[in-house]
C-alpha cells in the first residue's frame, strides 16, 4: 500500500461469546471508508491517542494517592473519538465543546498537558486558573468552549458558536468565517430536550456543527438500551432532515473519515451532522465508581477492541511504521506526562485575594 492506508473493513464481534444490542450493532457495522493517512499523520494520531490514555492513567494514580480531589471522569477506551474528530478539524480555527469527561478533548484541541494537569490540581497555572477543576476545562486560545458538569449543557453553547460562524460570514460579510464546531456528548444526553431543540435549530439554519455522540453504552449505571425507545441515535437525525451517520468509535481511521465528511458538509454550507460513535469506557463512570454493574464478559469484549492496539495493527501492517517507532512515542509521552505532574505539583495555588475574580466580566 505504500505510504497510504485505504482499506474497506468489516469490524465484527465474532468469537467473543458476547450478546447484546450494542455488540450486535457493532458486529453488523461495515465501515464503508476509512481515512487515508501517511506515516507522519499515522504517528500523530498514535501520539495523540497515547497522550490521552497515559494522561488519564496518571490522573487515576494521582487521585488514588490523594493528590487530586473532586469528581474525576476518565476517558480510557474512547480515545479514537477525540483524536478522530478533532484531528480532522483545524486547531485554533474550529471550536470544540466538551462534557465532564473533558481532559482528552482538551489535549486533542492543543491545550498543553501542563495546563490541563495543573487545572486538575486546582493550581493557578491551570487552563481555567484553578477555578474549574476536572469538569470545567476551558481555553479561549485553543477554542475549547468548556467542559460541563450537567449533561447537555454544552450543546447550546456549541450551537451558539456555530451560529456565530455563519452570522459573521453571511450578515457581516466575513468571507473567511468558515469555522465548524464539534459538540461532544454521551448517549445519556440524547434523551433530554436540549438535544432535540438544538438539532432542530441547527438544521433549520444549516449551521456548521457536528453533534458527536460518544455512545459508550452506559449513562452512569443505566444501560443505554433500557433508557431510550430507539437506541440507534444517529437515526434521530432523519426526523430533522439532517445528515446522520453511525461509525465504529474504536477505529480512529473510520472516525476520522466520518468527521472529514461532516466537516466538508459544514464548510460547504450544507448544515449539521449527527455522528454516533459506538465506543466504550474502560473504567467506571468516575474514579469513585466501583464499576460493579457491568458484566466482566462485556468488559473483556471491548478490551479486545482497544483503539490504540487497533491503530498499531493498521499502521504496522501497512508498512508505515514499526513497533519500535510506537514504543519510542510511548516513552516520550510517559516523560511528558510525568513532567506535567511535576509541574502541577510545584505550581502556585490561586491567590486568596482573587477569590471572586473571573466570576464577573472585567473591563
Amino acid at each position: 500500500m505504500g505510504q497510504d492506508i485505504a482499506m474497506e473493513t468489516e469490524r465484527t464481534a465474532v468469537g467473543t461469546g458476547l450478546t447484546g444490542a450494542h455488540a450486535e450493532r457493532l458486529s453488523g457495522l461495515v465501515t464503508a471508508s476509512r481515512a487515508q493517512v501517511d506515516r507522519d499523520t499515522g504517528l500523530a494520531l498514535y501520539r495523540d491517542m497515547t497522550l490521552g490514555r497515559r494522561f488519564e492513567d496518571k490522573c487515576a494514580e494521582m487521585y488514588y494517592r490523594g493528590k487530586m480531589f473532586g469528581f474525576v471522569h476518565l476517558y480510557n477506551g474512547q480515545e479514537a473519538v477525540s483524536t478522530g474528530v478533532i484531528g480532522a478539524m483545524k486547531r485554533q480555527h474550529d471550536w470544540f465543546c466538551s462534557t465532564y469527561r473533558d481532559h482528552v478533548h482538551a489535549l486533542s484541541a492543543g491545550v498543553p498537558a501542563r495546563e490541563v494537569m495543573s487545572e486538575l490540581f486546582g493550581k493557578e497555572t491551570g487552563c481555567s486558573k484553578g477555578r474549574g477543576g476536572s469538569m470545567h476545562l476551558f481555553s479561549k486560545e485553543h477554542h475549547l468552549l468548556g467542559g460541563y458538569a450537567f449533561i447537555g449543557e454544552g450543546i447550546p453553547v456549541a450551537l451558539g458558536a456555530a451560529f456565530t460562524s455563519r452570522y459573521k460570514r453571511e450578515a457581516l460579510g466575513e468571507a473567511d468565517s468558515d469555522s465548524v464546531t464539534a459538540a461532544f456528548f454521551g448517549d445519556g444526553t440524547c434523551n433530554i430536550g436540549q438535544f432535540y431543540e438544538c438539532l432542530n435549530m441547527a438544521q433549520l439554519w444549516k449551521l456548521p456543527i457536528i453533534f458527536v455522540v460518544e455512545n459508550n453504552k452506559w449513562a452512569i449505571g443505566m444501560d443505554h438500551n433500557r433508557a431510550t425507545s430507539d437506541p440507534e441515535i444517529w437515526r434521530k437525525a432523519a426526523s430533522f432532515g439532517m445528515a446522520g451517520e453511525e461509525v465504529d468509535g474504536m477505529d480512529v481511521l473510520a472516525v476520522r473519515a466520518a468527521a472529514e465528511r461532516a466537516v466538508a458538509r459544514a464548510r460547504a454550507g450544507e448544515g449539521p451532522t449527527l455522528l454516533e460513535c459506538l465506543t466504550y469506557r474502560f473504567r467506571g463512570h468516575s474514579l469513585a465508581d466501583p464499576d460493579e454493574l457491568r458484566a466482566e464478559e462485556e468488559k473483556q469484549f471491548w478490551a479486545q477492541r482497544d483503539p490504540l492496539k487497533a491503530l498499531e495493527r493498521d499502521l504496522v501492517s501497512a508498512g508505515l511504521v514499526s513497533s519500535e517507532d510506537l514504543r519510542a512515542i510511548e516513552k516520550e509521552i510517559d516523560a511528558e506526562v510525568q513532567d506535567c505532574v511535576d509541574f502541577a505539583l510545584s505550581a502556585p495555588e490561586p491567590d486568596s485575594s482573587e477569590l471572586t475574580r473571573y466570576i464577573w466580566a472585567e473591563d
